[in-house]
Order: structure tokens, then sequence, then C-alpha cells
């Protein structure tokens, strides 16, 4: 093997040309800059708007630490791919989210709104024609820290427990609502259903579908939806999917009613599974409501080894909702509701986002918000860019991760070349993101 020599060139090239994709995406698609300049008067120092984006520009490259501005290569690049006009430094970036983090976070958010609604991203609709609506809790584990608001989750480790909302089968965030660890997975939900209900409506016009596990089983939040159908009664449905709690069943009673009413299936010797719908008469605040409750419920006499029981073991499931379609389609559309943890994941793994970089909660929350709209821009880049026939070649999917997207696009090699009137990105020849790249640029850049 050759060896190699070592040398510096004079030629500008940096690791991450992708940002000038999220700066267009800022620039032409949300308000952010003016929102936030015009929010609080500023005398003197670096505009607000550039303190943020500069950190959205840090989390779009997998960075959530605010001491990771100091490792920026190419600070002209840095400044024209992101449109702003000073770099902070680490100090400036934290004192300032600190300072007006409650300020900054309403802006931020409705920035990441505004994306989604402007952009009209394209969503794959389920078997049933309904665009899915996840909703579910993601323990953040911050153990070993006293950060404000960490506290005990009920995943048994110190941290914090917020509740995301995804769209469609794609997963677009439209609401993160940051929760200190011992929160009640089900505080403040209603709430944040009925906003999430609103945005989705911007979105798409396709029904919707909302599904919740068995900690939100609660009659406020069928209550919500309902309320927002009968608000809307001249555009698509919203149905509902809500994991039923079994709580303190007699189990015993249920098997009764399933000898009554179920339809028996035997997998296996020893397992029979029976499936069968009630409606259930449910109350709130004075009104009266019927819903369909799908109950599966396994009787199990042999074990997986061909063990004879002493005592049989019964499994009851169940789920309350107001789509009037099989028992067995009902169950495979909730299963499907798994698919989310997915999401959390790239937040928590791919975007580096479990262990927050702020010792308070108001910071943490805006950290949060801003990772909300940086997903929501990398995930339409990889929907756009790395699924079609220019994108570099990968195993055929429906979507790709954060992580992919940041590999292919984000973390692409290139080099600055700067001219009188231009300046020029230039990949290298080999270059297998070029044509991906260019084609999300021209969506961003010139609609």
């Amino acid at each position: 093997m050759k060896r190699f020599k070592i040398e510096q060139s004079d030629a500008d090239i940096i690791s991450h040309s992708g940002l000038v994709l999220i700066g267009q995406a800022i620039k032409r698609y949300t308000k952010l800059s003016s929102q936030l300049d015009a929010s609080i008067p500023l005398r003197h120092g670096i505009k607000h708007s550039d303190v943020i984006k500069s950190y959205l520009a840090l989390l779009s490259i997998g960075k959530n630490d605010f001491e990771a501005i100091n490792t920026l290569e190419s600070k002209f690049y840095f400044m024209s791919a992101m449109d702003i006009n000073d770099i902070p430094c680490e100090a400036t970036l934290r004192q300032r989210m600190d300072k007006h983090a409650e300020h900054f976070l309403p802006i931020v958010e409705q920035a990441s709104r505004d994306f989604l609604s402007t952009i009209q991203p394209t969503l794959r609709p389920l078997p049933t024609g309904h665009i899915p609506i996840d909703a579910d809790v993601t323990p953040m584990d911050n153990s070993g820290s006293h950060k404000e608001g960490v506290s005990r989750t009920y995943k048994g480790h110190d941290g914090f427990a917020p509740m995301g909302v995804y769209l469609g089968q794609e997963g677009y965030c439209i609401g993160f609502d940051f929760r200190e660890g011992k929160q009640h997975c089900q505080k403040d939900t209603p709430a944040l259903l009925a906003k999430t209900l609103r945005q989705a409506r911007k979105i798409t016009t396709q029904p919707l579908l909302l599904r919740l596990d068995g900690g939100n089983d609660s009659i406020e939040n069928i209550d919500v939806i309902l309320k927002h159908r009968e608000d809307h009664k001249t555009r698509s449905p919203v149905d509902f999917l809500i994991k039923w709690n079994p709580r303190k069943q007699d189990k015993a009673y249920w098997l009764e009613l399933a000898e009554q009413k179920g339809r028996w299936e035997e997998p296996r010797e020893g397992k029979r599974i029976a499936t069968f719908s009630l409606q259930v008469s449910r109350q709130w605040q004075g009104d009266e409501y019927s819903v369909r409750q799908v109950i599966r419920l396994t009787e199990r006499t042999l074990d997986k080894q061909g063990q004879i029981l002493l005592v049989p073991e019964i499994d009851l499931e169940g789920w309350w909702t107001s789509l009037d379609i099989g028992e067995g389609d009902i169950i495979r559309l909730y299963a499907d509701h798994g698919t989310s943890e997915q999401f959390h994941s790239e937040f928590k793994t791919d975007m580096d986002i479990e262990r927050l970089p702020s010792g308070k909660f108001a910071t943490n929350a805006l950290v949060l918000g801003a990772s909300v709209l940086v997903y929501n821009i990398l995930r339409w880049i990889g929907q756009n860019g790395l699924l079609g026939p220019t994108s570099p070649k990968r195993n055929k999917a429906k979507r790709r991760r954060i992580k992919t997207v940041m590999q292919e696009l984000m973390y692409v090699a290139a080099r600055i070349i700067r001219t009188s009137r231009y300046i020029k990105i230039g990949f290298g020849k080999g270059c297998r993101s070029l044509q991906a790249f260019e084609t999300v640029y021209q969506k961003l850049a010139y609609g």
C-alpha cells in the first residue's frame, strides 16, 4: 500500500454542503427571521434571527450542544447558506436562548407549522383512505443531571416525558409538547390534540385517523375529536382508534361474554382467540356518547412449549374506535401505530436530542421546538430527494430515516467557489448525491 502525503489545501472545502437546503427552506417557506427580529427590540448585538438560525443549522447536522458553534469549518459558507450576517459565539447563543426562550418558542413552533402548510408535503393514505395522526409519549433519559424538570419517568429513569404528534405514514411532526418526566401522559393531552387537529387540517384535506395508546384511554380525548368533527361538518371526517386500558377488569366475565359474542380462531393447539364488538355508552360533562369497542380475548391452555397449564391464561385487549370496519382490520390499523416509535427514535438518536443541552426547562423546550422545525425540513428533503430516480442507490423504501438524509445530503463534501456574481458549490466528480441535491435545491429555491 502506498503512503499518503498529508497537506492543507488553499481551496475552501466544506463537509456540510446541505446547509444551503435548510437555509432555503427557512427563508422561502417560513417567516421566522422577520417574526423573531420583531418579537423583542434589540438595540445592539447579533440579531435574534441570526442566533436562532445558527442553532437550527447545528441541529441539521446532528449537533445540539452550544459548544458546537465553535467548530464551524467555513464561516463564509455557513453565513451565506443560512442567510445570516453574524455567527454568535457559544456564550451569546446560550445566553440569548436562556433569556428569551419563552418568547422564541411560539415563533419557532409557528415556523414549523408554516413550513408544512406552505410546502404541502405528499402524504400516503392508509388502506381505509385516512391519513394517520399518531400521538405518544417518549421518555428522554437525562439521568445523572440536575436539569430543571428532570424527574422519574414511567420507564424507570430520570428525564423528561414529551409527547410527540406525527402526521402521515411519512412521520411529519405537527406537535411536540415538552413535559416533566413525572407528568402523566394524559395531562394536557386534550388541548394538544385540539391544536394538532387544526394544524393537520391546513396540511391535508383527506380524512384523518387519530391513534392513541392505552395511557390516553380517556373519554375526554374522544370528546375533543367528536366536537372537532361537529365543528367541521363540511370537511373530511376525523376518526379515532384508541387502545383500551382494561385496568381491573374481571377476565372471567369477558371470557363468558366472548363465548356468547365472539368469533373464535385456534391458531395452534391450546390457544384460542376471540374477537367481537360492543356499543358502549360513555359520558363526559353531561354529554353521552355511544362508542364502538373492539375486543380481542386470548385463552391459552397450553404454553408455546406444549406444557399444559393448570389455570388457563387469559389476555384481554380492546380498542375504542369510530371506524365501521372489521375487527381484524381495526387491530392491524392499531398495530401500525407502533411506527411512531421509529419517529421518536429519529429525534433522540439521529438528531441527538435525547440529552438536552441546557439546565433550564424553558430553554430545553425551545431546543425541542427548534428540532421539530429541522426534523420536518429534513423529512421533506428525504422524501423528495432520496426516493426518486435521481436519488443515490439504496434499498427501496417508502421513507428515509433522518440519519440517511444527513449522510446522503447534509454531509456531502464540496468546494466553495466565489465569483463576482455567484457563490458556487462544486461537488466531486464521483459525487453520487449531486442529482438528488440539485433536485431538492431547485424545489426549495425556485418552487
